[in-house]
């Protein structure tokens, strides 16, 4: 974490996020990467929660299996994945004036479609696109 994540977390991230965070906002990390690699990316924002992919351990060998564990947080698994987790809180979408998503790959469009504000981040030339043709925010954390 100290040598490979830290040293690329800029300050606009940090401050975006506290943004948030000071507002009162519930947050969370949604991601398809494994939810032991980025925990520690939330802690350091002061995020509590996290819905990433979880993989499946082996019980004979404890070593994880390479395939995930229920439904990987992934394109439209993502909005499955934050719904149980809503409802997990006694939430639902209509529970929130408003929504944010913030995302730099098209694979994430499912869920920002979900969203109020969706917010494209350093996206990639397909989800650049797409914001552009939507009139979404398109923002540079870099």
């Amino acid at each position: 974490m100290a040598r490979h994540i830290l040293p690329i977390i800029g300050q606009p991230a940090r401050a975006l996020v506290n943004q948030h965070i000071e507002a009162g906002d519930l947050c969370a990390i949604v991601t398809a990467t494994n939810s032991f690699v980025t925990g520690a990316i939330g802690r350091e924002f002061g995020i509590a929660h996290l819905i990433g992919t979880v993989p499946t351990v082996n019980p004979e060998n404890g070593r994880f299996s390479g395939s995930p564990t229920g439904t990987p947080s992934f394109r439209e698994g993502k909005i499955e994945r934050v719904e149980a987790w809503l409802e997990s809180l006694g939430l639902w979408w209509g529970s929130f004036a408003d929504s944010y998503f913030y995302s730099d790959s098209h694979n994430d469009l499912p869920l920002m479609t979900k969203v109020k504000t969706p917010v494209a981040v350093d996206p990639d030339e397909k989800l650049h696109a797409h914001a552009s043709e939507m009139g979404w925010k398109i923002i540079t954390l870099r």
